[in-house]
């Protein structure tokens, strides 16, 4: 039985609406500018995503031409369905105005819009506004508005405007008039409301215990200058992803000596999270178990878009309620618990939902609740004339007032824009849409429930998600697992051919290469007499194998997937120890094995059935597809369980045999692929395990005559070596070579003028120093526009010098340590030609013992130099200045790689013109350039970097099958069967 009654919750808000002033939010308002702007795009919502991409690009526009530039690419010219000024502005800039006067009109303009919903540059310039707030009745919670923390001088910046925010207040507050002192009890007139992403730059869910330390770090000074001077905090909200790192932030700082007696600390919650209801009784039971007082500010959630766009890419469950009515339901429900146990929570109410708030006040009274024990709270600059209607009420309203720069602070404007013309914003359904009362008051559980979701496809391919490190249960698992694989070490892996196992007294060593003193694994190296008994017993299981039907084949592919599954956290704590990847990279590798599983084992089963061609009487004609007989597999150390599964998978499943050479770097990778097949149940002598050197044996079965095809993946020099030696014919030979080969690249990624630097700049650090360098589709170069080229390469360095570099067994490591002694000298020695060369930008410091080197990052090269024109295949970066888009292109095009490449961008123009122009065969706008996903991105490039169909793509099966047709002519006596049917 509900405790509130729907007809007081009715009553109650129709009382509200009674109150409320008749004018509207200016935003909706059509006799300013601003109102006219968002009718015109509520009314055409075609034109909602060009208007706020452009209001969000116009800070980082530079130059007039650049404004009108970007209003000629996102809107169409004379468009009728603007209006007014609007209309005249976005018509007419560059032809009947002058470029500076139409630019300098938006920027007034969106200035003005901002600044409805900005209070304030800086503490001091918004003192006037918010002293109007006091003096109306009302109190405010302050928000720094500013760009994302993506360097440790950035976070201190934040925390330095913190504490100097609170001086600022702390100063001036005390003398304005009061207005309730019961209520300032428990609601302090100085407060503050902070996003923990500020506070630290490499936050995130993989390193949590470091996001913990470093958040807590800066917090704390801010938490005890609130403290002292009698303040509130409120911690917001933000992704999913931060959710538990957020609340044990809150919770074990409060749980320190110091801040134990404080009962004006709070954090938000959001009701549109499918966790919220738990989420509010973890809350409340920590309060009621430490006897104290906490805050609640409930909100509904700013990310919805956010969280579904980053679930469905990942695979992950959808942590938000997928319908706005159940979202309302759940806070109604949140707010009946909170003021449920009002004595260890207060709640702060934050909704512009007349009905919400109808709800809270009816549930207050039936529970007693006192009126100073909770509060409600509004974004500045919208749900005016609700905040007026409580008022008169007798509840004042705390406004959330963002402080900073009007420009730069768009990405705070765009959200709440979007909020308010969005179908579902209740300020549109009642300001715009002019909806009655009696509809906006409807009881939302009548229309929340389950929605009806459509069968999945049973066999429909899919990514395996990749971990969520925001599970403890996770960071804990990757913890048990790597412990376990350490005390494999040491262990001695065998060759394998025919079945049988074999060992020599030549051994390849893996060594840890964070401590190289640790031995991963020996393994036996195989020689050219066990490599031709290798190619004989490939050779005669082929025969069988071969004529499998294409589903069985398909099958052990699978049952193979499901195995790599269960062993998803020992294969990547191994991978970790034995080439130095750290935890989100070793799993995104294991993952991308298992898609290679999943994705190649149902294109088998597409391409596995014989096709029908053509439609004539009398004529039938068949199209099938054959193994090619033996092959060859060569994989690299960096990826060596995904792309080592990759080629062996696609060879296998199209019915070939596979002697398959391991990295001699990754043996126990390698080890650990070949039990997932045979664990899976693959015949005797299809596949067969076969680690050697390459110099000693890689050449010989290269050449072999009873080799078929060769799949390689590796150096430029190597791949060409392989494709010259798999050319010769000799006289045994069935037949040429087939030859697939990755040979690495030199790839580039061009930020354009335009670019959002929160962006490009972990983007470009990710690319670049991600695993090392040591991908082949790594960022080695980067070439930036003059207009943001300073600006860039000032945040770029600061944020390469916090790279954290050490044992990728500690996960709050991005840098590990390259592969081997070998990598690490050649990889120094480029490092002494670039400093001889150019100027080091920035620098990461590495540790001492392993095989670490440092980030680094070069400016002012020669245009000939062999750091802008050579695979390095490790932590160096280039930064390259353009001086137009044309030229960024031209630049980027002068190698001879072309493998992946990426563009930072805003300007639909030139988004259009790279994928144009840009040599590369993966091109990513907006993204990091690593991280090909098998199914979305097919993987691959041309030039020198590789020959063969793109891995992960729909062609790739076929370079392993032989193409047949047959044609039979059907016709007999002047009848065809079709006359017989």
């Amino acid at each position: 039985m509900d405790i509130v009654s729907n007809d007081l919750v009715v009553a109650k808000g129709l009382e509200i609406f009674r109150l409320m002033s008749s004018e509207p939010p200016a935003v909706f308002d059509r006799r300013f500018w601003e109102g006219k702007l968002m009718q015109a795009a509520m009314e055409h919502p075609e034109l909602k995503l060009p208007l706020f991409h452009f209001i969000d690009v116009l800070p980082s526009l530079a130059t007039s031409g650049q404004v009108v530039g970007h209003l000629k690419e996102y809107f169409l010219a004379g468009d009728t369905r603007l209006t007014g000024f609007p209309k005249f502005l976005l018509s007419s800039a560059g032809a009947v105005l002058p470029a500076g006067l139409a630019a300098g009109l938006l920027r007034w303009n969106v200035r003005r819009l901002a600044a409805g919903f900005i209070i304030g540059e800086t503490p001091e310039a918004a003192l006037g506004k918010l002293k109007a707030l006091w003096r109306r009745g009302g109190g405010f919670t302050v928000d720094l508005l500013g760009e994302a923390a993506i360097s440790e001088n950035e976070a201190d910046r934040y925390r330095d405007r913190y504490l100097r925010t609170i001086d600022v207040l702390a100063e001036e507050l005390p003398g304005w008039p009061a207005h309730d002192a019961a209520r300032e009890r428990f609601f302090p007139r100085l407060n503050l409301s902070i996003k923990l992403s500020s506070l630290y730059s490499r936050i995130g869910p993989s390193n949590y215990e470091d996001s913990l330390l470093q958040v807590k770090t800066r917090l704390r000074p801010i938490c005890r200058k609130l403290m002292r001077a009698g303040g509130q905090v409120f911690i917001d909200m933000e992704t999913v992803s931060l959710k538990e790192l957020t609340f044990e932030a809150f919770t074990s700082l409060l749980e320190e000596p110091e801040f134990q007696e404080w009962e004006h600390a709070g954090i938000a919650l959001q009701a549109y999270l499918k966790s919220a209801e738990d989420d509010v009784r973890r809350l409340i039971q920590w309060a009621r178990q430490r006897g104290r007082r906490i805050h609640v500010r409930l909100v509904k959630g700013a990310y919805w878009e956010y969280e579904r766009a980053i679930a469905a890419q990942k695979g992950w469950p959808l942590p938000v309620f997928e319908r706005k009515s159940e979202t309302d339901a759940c806070y109604e429900r949140c707010v009946e618990l909170l003021l449920t146990h009002h004595a260890d929570v207060t709640l702060a109410a934050a909704t512009h939902n007349v009905r919400s708030i109808a709800w809270t006040l009816a549930a207050a009274e039936t529970l007693g609740v006192p009126r100073e024990r909770f509060e409600f709270q509004a974004l500045y600059g919208m749900a005016g004339p609700v905040r007026q209607a409580l008022q008169v009420l007798g509840f004042p309203v705390r406004e959330y007032v963002p402080i900073g720069e009007l420009l730069p602070g768009m990405a705070y404007l765009v959200r709440r824009l979007l909020e308010n013309t969005s179908n579902e914003s209740f300020l549109r359904k009642t300001f715009a849409a002019g909806l009655a009362p009696e509809v906006l008051l409807a009881d939302p559980r009548a229309e929340a429930g389950a929605l009806e979701a459509p069968p999945p496809e049973t066999n429909a391919f899919a990514n395996e998600p990749p971990l969520d490190f925001s599970k403890r249960e996770n960071r804990e698992t990757f913890a048990v697992a790597i412990r376990a694989v350490r005390d494999q070490m040491g262990r001695h892996v065998s060759i394998v051919y025919g079945g049988k196992e074999y060992q020599t007294a030549e051994r390849l060593i893996s060594l840890n290469p964070a401590a190289p003193s640790e031995v991963v694994c020996t393994a036996s190296a195989i020689d050219r007499n066990m490599a031709d008994r290798a190619l004989a017993a490939a050779r005669t299981a082929q025969a069988d194998w071969g004529k499998r039907p294409p589903a069985e084949r398909a099958e052990l592919l699978f049952r193979a997937a499901a195995i790599a599954r269960r062993r998803r956290f020992e294969l990547a704590a191994w991978e970790l120890l034995e080439v130095g990847k750290n935890r989100v990279e070793a799993d995104a590798d294991v993952c991308e094995a298992i898609d290679f599983l999943e994705y190649y084992g149902r294109e088998m089963l597409r391409l596995g059935a014989p096709q029908k061609l053509g439609r004539v009487p009398g004529e039938e004609n068949r199209y099938w597809y054959e193994p090619r007989g033996v092959g060859l597999v060569v994989a690299p150390w960096n990826f060596p369980i995904a792309i080592s599964v990759g080629m062996v998978s696609a060879a296998l499943v199209t019915g070939n045999a596979v002697l398959y050479k391991p990295s001699s770097l990754s043996p126990m990778s390698g080890r650990l692929v070949y039990e997932m097949f045979a664990a899976a149940g693959i015949p005797e002598g299809v596949l067969n395990f076969v680690p050697g050197s390459g110099s000693a044996v890689g050449d010989y079965l290269v050449e072999h005559p009873s080799t078929d095809f060769i799949l390689f993946t590796g150096s430029l020099q190597v791949g060409l070596g392989i494709l010259e030696k798999a050319g010769r014919t000799g006289p045994s030979q069935a037949g040429p070579k087939k030859v697939v080969i990755e040979t690495g690249g030199k790839n580039a990624i061009i930020v354009d003028a335009d670019a959002d630097l929160d962006q490009a700049v972990p983007g470009v650090i990710q690319s670049a120093f991600g695993f090392q360098g040591q991908k082949c589709s790594a960022c080695s170069r980067v070439i930036v526009l003059r207009e943001t080229y300073d600006r860039f390469c000032e945040r770029l360095a600061e944020a390469v010098r916090d790279l954290p570099a050490g044992s990728p067994e500690d996960p709050k490591n991005f840098v590990g340590p390259v592969v081997d002694a070998g990598a690490q000298e050649r990889i120094l020695e480029y490092l002494e030609l670039g400093k001889r060369e150019g100027r080091v930008l920035a620098q990461a410091p590495v540790p001492a013992d392993g095989y670490y080197v440092p980030p680094t990052v070069f400016a002012d090269l020669p245009a000939d130099s062999r750091i802008l024109r050579e695979e390095i295949f490790g932590p160096v970066l280039a930064v390259i200045r353009a001086g137009n888009i044309g030229e960024a292109i031209a630049t980027a095009n002068a190698s001879a790689y072309a493998l992946t490449g990426g563009l930072y961008s805003r300007s639909p123009g030139n988004i259009g013109k790279t994928a144009r122009a840009f040599q590369a065969g993966n091109l990513y706008v907006n993204r990091p350039i690593t991280g090909a996903l098998v199914g979305r991105q097919p993987f691959g490039g041309f030039k020198m970097s590789g020959v063969g169909s793109k891995a992960g793509g729909p062609d790739y099966l076929q370079q392993f099958m032989v193409p047949r047709t047959l044609t039979e002519n059907t016709l007999r006596r002047g009848f065809t069967p079709e006359d017989v049917a």
